[in-house]
């Protein structure tokens, strides 16, 4: 409103000049009014935004526009804040429950491996005495045929008289190396002792 009203006296003050002219119908020169125009026109202007309009932050800004964000910033840390902390609160259930499972889990596992372990223990009893109750020309003969390591578990079980038995009916080299196993073995259960 202040510029239209500036604007409407330079002109009411600049038109008796410009009707006056030179005589020829070329208006009159004034520097000062030429240079009050100048200065009206370079007020009015658009102005382009620079690097210190940034800078000025907050400071250089019309506080009836920042008035509203300052306003709400804290309503909406505490809403962001609540949000963060319901989808943590969300995250965190997810986890137990997975957890939960993942027991579950586990200890049906365990479970299993006892059973298995309990059947083979079974298994090798078992096992051990069918060999202790067969003729020893049946069991080396059958025991030739299965691999070392199984043969040697299966000797190492049974009495010394029915195992050296079993190792006298087979072949010298094949009892050579189930006794070298049988060995290893004994040694092994030494070593775990002390």
């Amino acid at each position: 409103m202040t510029r239209i009203l500036l604007s409407a006296v330079l002109l009411a003050l600049a038109g008796p000049a410009l009707a006056a002219g030179d005589g020829h119908g070329a208006p009159a020169s004034d520097p000062a009014k030429d240079a009050a125009m100048r200065a009206i026109a370079a007020r009015d202007a658009p102005k382009e935004p620079n690097a210190q309009d940034f800078a000025a932050g907050a400071a250089g800004r019309d506080p009836s526009k920042t008035g509203y964000c300052a306003t709400i910033a804290d309503a909406a840390a505490d809403a962001r804040f609540a949000w963060q902390k319901e989808q943590l609160a969300a995250l965190e259930k997810q986890v137990e429950e997975r957890i939960r499972r993942l027991e579950e889990k586990r200890a049906e596992y365990e479970a299993v491996v006892q059973r298995r372990k309990e059947f083979l223990a079974k298994a090798d009893e078992s096992v051990v005495a069918v060999y202790a109750k067969m003729r020893a020309d049946a069991a080396a003969l059958q025991l030739t045929n299965m691999p070392e390591d199984n043969a040697a578990a299966i000797l190492v079980k049974l009495n010394a008289r029915t195992a050296s038995a079993v190792l006298a009916e087979m072949e010298a080299s094949r009892a050579a190396s189930l006794a070298r196993k049988m060995a290893e073995a004994g040694r092994r259960k030494d070593n775990e002792r002390s």
